[in-house]
């Protein structure tokens, strides 16, 4: 599948080189912020607030995830740390951009007075996304690879990019191919984002607002569990991968809310801002413990007995008929000169 190394450069612009590692998460924003508009909408929220909230939340994630690879590989600057903030960028933590920009998420969601687990719920799938198509530049900076493998979608990987203490040329000759774990990782968040996205649709009666960040944070935290064991250059605790005990405590975090989120008497949530246009989504622990008759919650109402109207037609007809005979038989009393007994008026209501 994978025959030579790939060129980092996707294009140049005089004397400006475009790296495929900037523009793989340059793509990714970009659908990340098409599905977050398309989400919020069904989600019964405003598509405005995506605008001005990606940018912000995009640029702490930046932050965050730069500076969680530059502590991951710090030997790789130590002798230079201008090439912290220098181009060309490349090398970015997942988890540092996840802490920082969930962070600036809840900020902006408390500035805008709109509800941040909702959103969260709107943004978790994004993130997948972004993840899935991003992962991709690691593959053309020849990066984030795990052991030599036979299997067919293996990569090769160029001596100058190799850990020279562990995969050395001298070892392993150039034909070797290396296990793409940032094949696995983008597979991982395409498959999350739909998942995510089909809880929202399947689910909204059982979901509770928040509850899909918490099955983003088990989703990736079991994935990147399972991957760091295929890693060689591991940011390490005490011997443990680092991304190993935050895949730890970010299943943890996921499993606990759930649960905790799910208990009796916890109390109601809020619908959307825009519960009348709202299709996914939670609808919130309110609905959950009685008929979601509210028009808003775009449930069918329950179903209503069938009337009978041949039964109502003949009947009047039977009516009509009927006073027509009445009104054959009675006297005539035009005289005004003969006593008439007094009699109530008709009643005017139908019956």
């Amino acid at each position: 599948m994978f025959d030579i190394p790939p060129d980092p450069i996707a294009f140049s612009i005089g004397p400006l080189n475009i790296g495929w590692y900037g523009l793989c998460y340059a793509i990714g924003l970009a659908a990340a912020y098409l599905l977050l508009v398309w989400l919020a909408r069904r989600a019964g929220e405003d598509p405005d607030i995506v605008g001005n909230g990606i940018i912000i939340v995009a640029v702490a994630a930046l932050i965050g995830g730069r500076l969680y690879h530059v502590i991951d590989q710090w030997h790789l600057y130590a002798n230079d740390p201008l090439k912290i903030i220098l181009p060309p960028y490349s090398g970015l933590g997942v988890y540092g951009g996840i802490v920082t920009g969930t962070i600036a998420a809840w900020w902006y969601a408390r500035r805008r007075g709109v509800s941040f687990p909702r959103w969260a719920d709107i943004i978790a799938p994004a993130i997948f996304v972004m993840q899935a198509i991003g992962r991709w530049g690691n593959y053309f900076n020849q990066e984030l690879y795990g052991p030599p493998t036979t299997l067919p979608w293996g990569i090769p990987i160029d001596c100058a990019h190799r850990l020279s203490d562990v995969y050395a040329c001298t070892v392993f000759p150039e034909t070797t191919r290396f296990h793409p774990l940032f094949l696995y990782e983008s597979i991982s968040g395409v498959l999350g984002a739909i998942f995510l996205v089909w809880l929202g649709f399947r689910f909204r009666s059982r979901l509770r607002p928040g509850d899909l960040l918490l099955v983003f944070f088990i989703w990736y935290g079991t994935t990147r569990f399972l991957l760091e064991n295929l890693r060689a250059d591991n940011w390490t605790f005490f011997g443990i991968p680092t991304a190993q005990i935050v895949s730890l405590i970010g299943i943890l975090i996921g499993v606990g809310g759930l649960i905790y989120r799910h208990r009796r008497g916890h109390p109601a949530d809020r619908p959307a801002a825009f519960p009348q246009n709202a299709t996914w989504g939670a609808l919130g622990a309110e609905w959950m413990t009685r008929p979601i008759d509210e028009p808003w919650a775009n449930v069918p109402p329950p179903k209503k007995e069938a009337v009978d109207w041949d039964a109502i037609i003949d009947a009047n007809d039977d009516d009509i008929d009927g006073s027509a005979a009445v009104d054959e038989v009675a006297p005539d009393t035009t005289d005004t000169n003969e006593e008439r007994p007094s009699t109530p008026p008709p009643d005017d209501r139908q019956t």
